[in-house]
């Protein structure tokens, strides 16, 4: 920041004029008003505008007073606002006589930053509660510190007419308040009311016909629906990103209806509760946490559920058919009005406290945002919808988030968070990195400034990939990114790496190891410019090589440059690709026949497999049919899980390992067993297909097959599987140290990075971190950025930054 200070001020009092420019997440956020305010006070006059910029004042008065201004306008901030820079410039006096507020300006390239959707804040909430105020009851009720934001923008700057509320003229109270510099609502954009703003519809289906939804006109549609809630209906719902499907969290009937009509296996819903009151009982909740729950994001936080015997839990709930086999309970507290009166404002009787709240779509699906489409994506799952006519721009689901040793660990990033920028330790050119195929994100990165897209989503469904390109088309119109670099994975089927080597025209494109992307996206976002190379431990479910073979139990000495391969987990058959993520104990026996151990009699996970399945898999594994070599630590957590009995079919995602992290919180107190890999040193001279970029020699394998042994063996002896889940788990830390210690002992390296998506498993990476930095490492782990692929595009921006020739424009 640069500009003058009331000490060199003061000896000169011919009228000052500045102009001021600040940029950040500085519109929509009551920083007009705030710079109104701030300058009326301090007796200046000029102006305050929004440009595509920034906002720029222009003040003019007593040099001391000017000074102030300059001082004051970056510490005392509106809360929501975020000043990335104030810069200043002397102009000449013009005489001003009064401070206005000037219709915004749309000249020149978008530097501005749009700020995300906000949670109702405390005085809207005491408005809506208040009988005698006139927004009593109103679903829409704003002001300048909270609402839809991002979600609602078509354009820059920020103003009404570029909001999809530019339909809904104010009516002259509203006008009124917008326009009064000392009313909470001052040029705040989504201002509304009862008699201006939009209007809330139930609809349902039309009795005896396939006809559409018809609304329904008697009764108010927030005590309809809560009605039909308190029935055991699933409601679709329109909230800030999309439609939600609701349904009462507590009818185990409802919930199971709800789950089967979304086709959604065993995965956990996420659970809305009316108040932390509601929840004390079912789950533990930290100071982190309730920070979490009750501030301005509101994500989905997931929370240790209590022991079902505990005296805490006994209030009756159907934890088990809204998270079966899961160790938390994803919860969030209302965000929205609307929100707040579907689960009743105090004094309202009736109506479930706790609702089911998922994103309004098919399984695989993006979520749900335009009218027409849920009333024809969703007429199958919902039995009502409750809807209204402000349109959604930007789809957005929840955000999801896990507190992990005190500090937040994002697990989605969306709501709340996009589209914030992350601050780069190091320059980048303006690029675009696509990400991956599963839970992509993309990334526009320029200067010290990236831009991590919403979650969109699984590419393997078209509507998704529509989404995808809508999303960056939207995105670009709102950062000053122009992308003239493009990044993506390098598996040669990824639909995210096909898109962007499709829209190259021309421009450089990198593809980047899925691994290395993983580690540098650690490595950006604790700041570390890469001048030094880290250790990275990389472990997830799959991730192309560079020999074609499916990596994930990585050991990598990495910076944004390049990395060697220093070790990883000993290759087995990942027998059927896809049908053995989705039936673990393929993986179990593969894994079991890899390490010598047969087919062992009596195993659940012989049990498990078919009988006819079961020859055809050995005959598979014979003949090495369609049998691509993997090191995935996720795949091995697969394999334990089964092999332990925890889990033998995988409805969603990481369900094998959720289940066996849920068992090994079981294990009694007092077990200290644990299991060791073996580790074979390489031979002398790179090994083949390595994947090496800096021959160092061929990588340390990490041999699983005396755990394997010793489970079977403890398994035999009739341990149960928490302990085995447990063992294990100490098993793979112990793995991680090792490791570490062998290539700080060869590299004199002492910085870790744990990434990639089974670091998503608190009680691993705690107790990973909690050995190495015992032993003098410092240790990297992921708080803002997911570990998993939804951070991928991150790390893919970093590398392409550095290496941006390395591959050249590719199809």
């Amino acid at each position: 920041m640069s500009g003058p200070t009331h000490a060199t001020a003061v000896a000169d009092e011919t009228p000052w004029r500045r102009r001021v420019t600040v940029r950040g997440v500085v519109q929509g956020v009551g920083f007009r008003p705030y710079v109104y305010t701030l300058a009326t006070a301090l007796d200046l006059r000029g102006h305050v505008t929004n440009t595509p910029q920034g906002v720029i004042a222009e003040v003019e008065g007593a040099p001391a007073a000017v000074a102030r201004f300059c001082d004051r306008i970056a510490v005392h901030a509106p809360p929501l606002a975020r000043v990335e820079s104030v810069h200043h410039q002397e102009l000449p006096a013009t005489g001003d006589t009064a401070f206005t507020i000037l219709a915004s300006r749309t000249d020149g390239p978008a530097r501005t930053l749009i700020p995300p959707d906000t949670a109702t804040c405390a005085a809207c909430l005491r408005e809506l509660a208040d009988p005698g105020d006139r927004r009593h009851r109103h679903p829409f009720i704003n002001c300048t510190h909270c609402g839809p934001r991002f979600t609602i923008v078509t354009g820059l700057p920020y103003d009404r007419a570029h909001t999809t509320m530019a339909d809904f003229p104010m009516c002259p109270d509203c006008a009124r308040e917008y326009a009064d510099p000392a009313d909470r609502r001052f040029h705040a954009q989504p201002v509304a009311c009862p008699a201006c703003g939009p209007r809330l519809r139930l609809l349902t289906p039309r009795p005896g016909t396939d006809g559409p939804p018809v609304p329904v006109t008697e009764g108010d549609p927030v005590a309809v629906a809560r009605r039909l809630l308190a029935s055991g209906a699933i409601l679709a719902v329109k909230g800030l990103g999309g439609y939600h499907l609701a349904c009462d969290a507590t009818d185990s009937d409802a919930v199971a209806q709800l789950r089967r009509r979304k086709a959604r296996g065993d995965k956990p819903f996420a659970v809305m509760a009316r108040s932390l009151h509601d929840i004390e009982h079912l789950v533990r909740i930290g100071p982190e946490e309730r920070s979490l729950l009750t501030g301005a994001t509101r994500p989905i936080v997931l929370l240790r559920r209590r022991p079902d015997d505990s005296p805490a839990a006994m209030t009756p709930w159907p934890a088990a058919a809204v998270a079966p086999g899961s160790p938390d309970l994803g919860i969030m507290l209302p965000y929205t009005p609307l929100h707040h009166l579907l689960l009743g404002l105090p004094g309202d009787a009736g109506g479930p406290r706790l609702l089911v709240m998922t994103s309004g779509n098919v399984a695989g699906e993006p979520i749900v945002t335009d009218d027409e489409e849920a009333l024809l994506r969703l007429a199958h799952l919902a039995d009502a919808w409750l809807t209204h006519d402000r349109p959604i721009h930007v789809p957005c689901d929840d955000s999801v988030v896990r507190v992990c040793d005190g500090e937040p660990l994002m697990m989605r990033r969306a709501r709340g968070y996009a589209p914030l920028p992350l601050a780069l330790p190091v320059p980048v050119r303006p690029a675009l990195a696509v990400g991956g195929d599963l839970k992509n994100a993309f990334c526009l990165g320029e200067g010290r400034r990236a831009w991590l897209s919403a979650h969109i989503g699984d590419m393997d469904d078209l509507a998704t990939q529509a989404a995808f390109v809508r999303a960056v088309t939207q995105l670009e119109s709102i950062t000053p990114v122009r992308p003239r670099l493009l990044a993506a994975d390098r598996h040669p089927a990824y639909r995210s790496a096909g898109w962007a080597a499709r829209n190259a025209a021309g421009r450089t494109l990198v593809r980047v190891q899925h691994h290395h992307a993983h580690v540098a996206a650690a490595m950006a976002e604790q700041g570390l410019d890469g001048r030094r190379p880290v250790i990275g431990v990389a472990f997830d479910g799959t991730g192309y090589g560079d020999d074609a073979a499916v990596w994930g139990g990585e050991i990598l000495l990495a910076d944004y440059t390049g990395f060697t391969r220093f070790g990883h987990l000993a290759y087995v058959p990942l027998p059927g690709g896809d049908a053995a993520v989705q039936r673990p104990y393929r993986m179990a026996l593969a894994h079991l026949r890899a390490a010598g151990l047969g087919r062992p009699e009596g195993l659940p996970c012989v049990a498990a497999c078919p009988d006819d399945e079961l020859l055809v898999l050995e005959r598979q594994l014979d003949r090495n049919l369609n049998c691509v070599p993997t090191s995935s630590m996720g795949r091995l957590f697969d394999a334990v899980s089964s092999l332990a009995g925890v889990c033998h079919r995988a409805g969603y995602e990481a369900q094998a390992a959720v289940e066996l992290e849920a068992s090994a919180l079981r294990a009694p107190a007092g077990d200290t067993g644990t299991y060791t890999f073996a580790v074979r040193e390489p031979e002398t001279g790179p090994g083949p297909d390595q994947g090496v970029e800096r021959g160092v020699g061929a990588p340390v394998v990490a041999d699983p097959a005396p755990v394997l042994a010793a489970i079977v063996e403890d398994l035999r002896a009739g341990t149960e599987p928490a302990l085995v889940a447990v063992r294990f788990h100490r098993a793979v830390t112990g793995l991680v140290h090792r490791m570490c210690g062998l290539a700080r002992e060869r590299h004199g390296l002492d910085t870790v990075a744990l990434t990639g998506g089974v670091f998503a498993n608190a009680l691993l990476s705690s107790a990973c971190a909690a050995a190495l930095r015992e032993d003098g490492f410092t240790v990297l782990r992921h708080h803002l950025v997911p570990p998993g692929d939804g951070g991928l595009a991150l790390g893919q921006l970093m590398v392409a930054a550095h290496v941006e020739d390395r591959t050249g424009a590719t199809d």
